[in-house]
C-alpha cells in the first residue's frame, strides 16, 4: 500500500484504512470462504507464490505474517493459519482460507462456514514504514536536500536508480514514530511525500 500526503491528513486514513494494523489483541466471527485452483503457483500480496496446500489465509487489515485460530462454529474444528494474502473481496466474509485450512474445517464441501477467527499479541507482526521524501534528476539537487535534512537530525538513505533519478527516504520506520516524523519533514517544506508500508 502507498499513500502520497500532501497534508497531515494521511495519518488518519493511514491508521484506520485498509491496510495492515497492529492490535493488542482480535476475534471476529463471521463467513469463511477458501481459494486454490487457478490461484495456485500466483503470487500473494505479500510477494509469495500462493500453495494451496499451506496453512494460510488472507485477511483485509491483520499485518502479513499474522497467526490466526480458526475455529468452524458448526464442528467445532480448528485451525492456525498465517496471514499472507489480502481479502476475501466479497462483503459478509472475513477470511479466505487456502485449500488445506478448509479441509482440515471440513468446510470444503459447503464452500464456506461461520468462523470464529482470534489471535493475541505475540502472533501480531508490528507495521513497518518506508517514507520517500522526495526525487530528483539533479544529483547535485538531491544532495542538497540531503544535506538540508541532515542538519535538521533527519538522516536519509540515498539511493540511485537506474534512470539517473536520487531518491532521498527513510526507512523501516515503527509506527509510533509516523506522525513525528511527517510533522517534520512538512514542516522543512516536504510536504509531497510517499508513504509505504513493508510487508516481511
Amino acid at each position: 500500500m502507498v499513500l502520497r500526503s500532501s497534508n497531515r491528513i494521511f495519518i488518519a486514513i493511514l491508521l484506520v484504512g485498509y491496510c495492515a494494523m497492529p492490535v493488542s489483541s482480535f476475534e471476529q466471527t463471521g463467513i469463511a470462504s477458501w481459494y486454490g485452483g487457478i490461484f495456485h503457483g500466483r503470487l500473494t500480496a505479500n510477494g509469495e507464490v500462493y500453495d494451496t496446500y499451506d496453512l494460510t489465509c488472507a485477511h483485509k487489515t491483520l499485518p502479513f505474517g499474522t497467526l490466526l485460530e480458526v475455529k468452524n462454529l458448526k464442528n467445532q474444528k480448528t485451525i492456525q493459519v498465517r496471514v499472507n494474502d489480502r481479502g476475501p473481496f466479497v462483503d459478509d466474509r472475513i477470511i479466505d482460507l487456502s485449500y488445506a485450512a478448509a479441509k482440515a474445517l471440513d468446510m470444503i464441501r459447503d464452500g464456506t462456514a461461520k468462523v470464529l477467527i482470534s489471535t493475541d499479541e505475540n502472533s501480531i507482526p508490528r507495521a513497518r514504514f518506508k517514507i520517500q521524501i522526495g526525487a530528483w534528476k539533479d544529483l547535485k539537487m538531491a544532495r542538497h536536500h540531503q544535506s538540508r535534512l541532515e542538519k535538521a537530525n533527519i538522516i536519509p538513505t540515498a539511493s540511485l536508480t537506474s534512470s539517473g533519478i536520487t531518491r532521498l527516504t527513510m526507512e523501516n520506520i515503527a509506527e509510533s514514530d509516523m506522525e513525528g516524523l511527517v510533522v517534520r519533514l512538512e514542516s522543512l517544506g516536504y510536504k509531497d511525500l510517499l508513504i509505504s508500508q513493508i510487508y516481511n
